[in-house]
């Protein structure tokens, strides 16, 4: 056999560990690498171990198992870069020490798809598991594929669904299910589908009063005392299933929050979701209650300068979210006090990075910004590639992944 293809067989049997960034917002699901000696000043023209071309459009974040880059893409069928063209729906590997191109896969074709100027056609981002790559673009398909040679394994368009502004919400694994959510102009719903097959398991209808129902949330599996809740943000409402049946545990409204984005986070047993549009709201949450708990374990909220679409993160006992106007606040995760609320960045749709004891932070623009955690507002360094840049920031080894609109970096020390 030829070394290229004895690596590809070796790459089957990879697990992901904890180094790894095997989903959107890595292996805890929110915004924590493990990686040390991560890189803190970097240019275009420094710190720069490879950049390479993506070709088409998309907002999917990076994940990393071992050696290998995997990543969507959106790519035009006519080369016209017009909003509504006609789009090849792919997912690339690549090599992580060089950037090279290991396969490239088309799954769907998209038909004048439209999309937010914010949102792409590739927004979701994949998720690994034992050497199978689990890939979906929301209402116009989900498949699975062998990693290692990218071979589809199945493929279904059956969970079509009206989107607004497009999709957006990464699909979750839990046992034998891959999950996601279908937050639609009308009849919203979070569904579970057999990750074998892609045939549905359970689905589970939201209800709220929010005149908007589109929103475009990734969920977050928790476990509470040995069981699992599977927290699912919606417009007016965040449940909390049972992601074993889909059957609720609890419910927290509110309001009229719509086009809610970012991703819950967890920690001294309350949850942090923000009520997103048109003027959000955090919400601390405590995750014992059953039924509707909206009167009854709302710990505390705050109503000021709370993200849109940046998921936020937890350091200890602060809690850290940036405004999409770039203004980042630390705050008391137990009480919700405020210890500052600084401009930190320009507009800002990317989730926070926490990795080697800093704070990571990546704006439209391209700015790179590193804080160092703690009560008192610090900026470390502030590293400004020149490109449009909403996707997240990923880890590889002890370097950074950014993903803009035309390039992949690998950034090192």
């Amino acid at each position: 056999m030829t070394s290229r293809l004895l690596a590809a067989l070796s790459f089957v049997t990879f697990t992901a560990s904890a180094t790894d960034w095997p989903e959107f917002r890595g292996s805890n699901a929110q915004g924590h690498s493990e990686a040390k000696n991560l890189p803190l000043a970097w240019s275009p023209t420094s710190h720069i171990e490879w950049k390479v071309p993506v070709a088409g459009i998309g907002w999917s974040s990076p994940v990393v198992v071992g050696n290998r880059i995997f990543l969507t893409t959106a790519v035009s069928m006519s080369g016209k870069e017009e909003a509504t063209a006609d789009r090849s729906l792919r997912v690339i590997s690549l090599d992580a020490t060089n950037g090279k191109s290991v396969w490239d896969v088309e799954l769907f074709q998209a038909k004048s798809p439209r999309a937010h100027r914010k949102n792409s056609h590739a927004s979701p981002t994949p998720v690994f598991e034992d050497g199978k790559l689990y890939v979906h673009f929301g209402h116009l398909g989900t498949a699975c594929l062998d990693a290692a040679t990218g071979k589809t394994l199945w493929a279904t368009q059956e969970y079509a669904y009206s989107p607004v502004h497009g999709n957006g919400s990464s699909p979750v694994l839990f046992e034998d299910m891959l999950i996601f959510s279908a937050d639609a102009e009308k009849d919203p719903k979070v569904i579970a589908i057999d990750k074998t097959t892609g045939k549905q398991r359970w689905a589970f209808a939201r209800q709220s009063d929010a005149k908007k129902k589109f929103s475009f949330c990734t969920p977050l599996i928790i476990d509470i005392n040995g069981q699992k809740q599977l927290i699912s943000p919606g417009s007016g409402v965040v449940n909390a299933l049972n992601p074993k049946t889909g059957e609720e545990i609890w419910r927290c409204y509110y309001g009229e929050g719509y086009s809610v984005v970012p991703r819950p986070v967890y920690a001294h047993g309350m949850v942090f979701v923000s009520s997103s549009y048109d003027k959000p709201v955090l919400l601390a949450i405590k995750v014992d209650g059953k039924g509707d708990v909206t009167g009854t374990h709302v710990a505390w909220t705050i109503d000021k300068a709370v993200p849109h679409n940046p998921s936020m993160a937890v350091i200890g006992d602060e809690l850290y979210f940036v405004a999409d106007n770039g203004i980042l606040t630390c705050a008391d995760a137990k009480t919700g006090q405020i210890h500052y609320s600084e401009r930190c960045t320009g507009p800002i749709s990317a989730s926070l990075l926490v990795a080697d004891g800093k704070l990571y932070l990546q704006d439209e623009k391209g700015l790179g910004v590193v804080v160092k955690p703690g009560k008192t507002f610090e900026i470390l360094a502030q590293n400004d590639l020149g490109e449009r840049s909403l996707a997240s920031y990923a880890v590889v080894g002890s370097d950074l992944l950014i993903r803009t609109e035309g390039n992949l970096y690998r950034i090192k020390k």
